[in-house]
Formats: C-alpha cells, sequence, structure tokens
C-alpha cells in the first residue's frame, strides 16, 4: 500500500534529498537544482510545483509534515471564518521573519490522526494537487516523462510510481476528488492543498479553483479565508 503521508511530504518538498537547511533554504536550492540540472535532482516538487508557482510554503509549515501543513492551514482558515473575521491579505513583501504554524488541534476534525486522516483521504489530497498542477494544461507529453523520471530517481516504490503514471495519464477525475472529501473539514482540505499547488495566475488555474469551490459546496467567505490563508503562508523565491 502506499505510504500517503511519506509521499504527501515528498510531494510538498518537505522530504528533498540533496539539499539542507531551513525549509526556506530546501526549498531554493531544490528549485534551482530542477532549473539548472533537470537530471540531477529527485526534487519532485521543485519539477511538479516550484517550478510553477515561484512560491513556496514559508516557517515551519512544512517541517510539521506535508498532512500537517495543509491541514494546520485549513484549520486556520476554517477558525476565522467560523469566528467571524475577515480574511487579512497577503503581505506585499516578505516577512522579516517566518510566519510560524500550528498543527490543527487532535480533537478536530481537521485531526492528522490515522482514524480521521485516513491514508486513502491522504492520497486524495496528493490526486487533487496534480489536478491543480494540470489546470493550465503545463503538463505535456515531454513534462510529463521528466516528472515520472523524478518519481522513479526519488525511490518512493513501484506502486507510488504507477500512481503518478494513473494521474499524468489519465484525466482528472474531479468527481473522485470531490466524492473524497466525506466533511466539511476534508473539503476545507481539499482546497487547501489544492490553492497550495498553484498560484492560479491563469483563467484556467482560476476557473479550476472555482470550479472546485463550487463543488465542494465551500462558501464564497470560506475561499475567501483559505485564499488569504495559503497566500499568507508563502513567500517569493
Amino acid at each position: 500500500m502506499i505510504d500517503a503521508r511519506k509521499l504527501l511530504d515528498q510531494f510538498l518538498g518537505s522530504q528533498v534529498p540533496g539539499v539542507q537547511g531551513t525549509v526556506k533554504d530546501r526549498a531554493t536550492q531544490a528549485i534551482n537544482l530542477a532549473r539548472d540540472n533537470p537530471m540531477a535532482t529527485s526534487a519532485i516538487a521543485g519539477v511538479l510545483l516550484g517550478t510553477k508557482t515561484g512560491r513556496q510554503v514559508a516557517g515551519n509549515a512544512l517541517a510539521l509534515g506535508g498532512l500537517a501543513a495543509i491541514a494546520g492551514l485549513g484549520y486556520q482558515a476554517y477558525k476565522n471564518y467560523r469566528d467571524g473575521n475577515q480574511p487579512q491579505p497577503a503581505p506585499q513583501s516578505a516577512p522579516q521573519t517566518e510566519p510560524q504554524f500550528l498543527p490543527p488541534p487532535s480533537d478536530s476534525g481537521f485531526s492528522t490522526a490515522p482514524a480521521v486522516a485516513t491514508n486513502d483521504f491522504t492520497l486524495s489530497l496528493v490526486r487533487a494537487m496534480i489536478a491543480a498542477a494540470r489546470a493550465d494544461g503545463h503538463i505535456d507529453d515531454t513534462e510529463r516523462q521528466r516528472i515520472l523520471g523524478k518519481v522513479q530517481e526519488a525511490g518512493v516504490g513501484a506502486e507510488a510510481e504507477a500512481f503518478f503514471q494513473r494521474e499524468l495519464a489519465n484525466p482528472v477525475d474531479l468527481d473522485a476528488i470531490v466524492a473524497s472529501a466525506k466533511t466539511e473539514e476534508q473539503r476545507v482540505q481539499v482546497f487547501t492543498a489544492s490553492r497550495l499547488a498553484i498560484e492560479p495566475d491563469s483563467r484556467a488555474e482560476r476557473g479550476y479553483l472555482d470550479l472546485l469551490a463550487g463543488r465542494l459546496g465551500l462558501a464564497d467567505a470560506l475561499v475567501d479565508h483559505i485564499e488569504a490563508t495559503v497566500a499568507g503562508a508563502k513567500v517569493q523565491l
């Protein structure tokens, strides 16, 4: 069985072989490696996500682990929405001190405990991120083969490799992604993961996120909070 948590950690760039330092430093190095010598790095996030977004999650979010980062950011946005707060705009420049994020409460629907965040749902979060990354049609046949090469180099296992091959070769199954979220908290996490994967700079990406939010049944105000929370967690590289 695929270890979805480990795969999500690597997908978000928190476990990148060959780079050292803080989360921000590792992200920067991974993206530079992918740009300068694509065949020399196994940085999946650098190839699939980093070169698309130009931004990386800041602070300690990824140090918590990929699942905890998604759940924590989703919880923060959801709490602010439920408390009636206004969405906070993203900073115009990188802050002097990187933001620090807390994992979600263990007694909430955002808990990362296996009983709440099952392996199947965690894998759906990876699937949601891949779908978002594909929204603008950026991943052509050449890029697909390049990504699969990085997956093989990363040594994530034959089953995980087959998973990536299916997700990159087949049409996006939005119905399955939406159906995987059984609770409102899980629906928030699916959208949070998707928004983390991309910067919606094109109509196709913006349209995909709007469609996803509608299919998930998320209130516009809640989507605004997720957008602001994720944007505030990212820094320009």
